[in-house]
């Protein structure tokens, strides 16, 4: 499976596109559409400027890689489509690692359809803050969406 047209205008909407590195709310430094890494590995830094061909370079090199990692993680489990973007838009947000040792992917992978699964997607609307984990809305606002994609 692959994410489709419609989980990429869900990232887009989510993440918005800026082309001047910027510090997300966890203050690490961004750039595109969300993109932490260039290709080579580097990290973001400030005053980094890209283009919007780079932008859509990094966010389709950065959601492959994740992708396949969540293949993996999935094997054997019948997903449908929004289920699965639902999926890839969580582990592109917080990271493949998060995603392997959480009760959501757990559940997913006892049973697709437990309604608990909501539940799940929605501890994860906190970031590191000064030493701190703290609530932040728009994570908050963006698990409700993932969630709400998952099952629809």
């Amino acid at each position: 499976m692959t994410p489709d047209k419609s989980f990429f205008d869900f990232i887009r909407e989510r993440e918005a596109c800026k082309l001047q590195s910027y510090q997300d709310s966890a203050g690490i430094w961004t750039i595109g559409v969300g993109s932490i890494l260039y290709e080579d590995g580097s990290h973001v830094k400030q005053g980094d400027v890209i283009t919007q061909d780079q932008a859509d370079k990094l966010l389709a090199g950065e959601v492959s890689k994740k992708c396949h990692s969540l293949d993996a993680a999935l094997a054997g489990v019948n997903l449908n489509q929004n289920q699965y973007n639902a999926l890839v838009s969580f582990t592109y947000n917080v990271g493949i690692g998060a995603l392997l040792s959480s009760t959501l992917l757990k559940k997913v992978k006892a049973n697709p359809s437990d309604p608990t699964i909501r539940d799940s997607f929605m501890v994860w609307d906190k970031a590191h803050l000064n030493g701190q984990l703290i609530e932040v809305q728009g994570l908050k606002n963006r698990r409700k969406a993932e969630a709400d994609l998952y099952f629809s």
